[in-house]
């Protein structure tokens, strides 16, 4: 189920034990290539599109579609040609 607001997503990302909450803004077409990085992120796409690359497997995500990727995991993103939105909920490994 997809959060309705950002601050119920953030509230919920703190109480899972997530260190911050953010909204992440891509502009059309933008392509990041293969990096990793040092936390944990939980995410869910509310505007846009999004192509997820991780482990060998693309993922086509779109509002409403969640992504979970643990620190240092190696992933590629590309994005629509209206970009994207989404918010992620950030934990440094202990």
């Amino acid at each position: 189920m997809q959060t309705q607001t950002f601050e119920d997503f953030q509230r919920q990302a703190l109480a899972r034990g997530f260190e911050e909450a953010l909204i992440r803004h891509w502009p059309p077409d933008a392509v990041l290539g293969l990096h990793a990085h040092p936390f944990d992120a939980d995410a869910v796409v509310v505007e846009g599109e999004m192509w997820l690359t991780c482990e060998g497997t693309m993922r086509h995500l779109k509002p409403g579609d969640t992504f979970t990727l643990p620190h240092g995991v190696p992933h590629a993103e590309r994005y629509g040609p209206h970009g994207a939105t989404y918010w992620v909920a950030r934990r440094n490994p202990r």
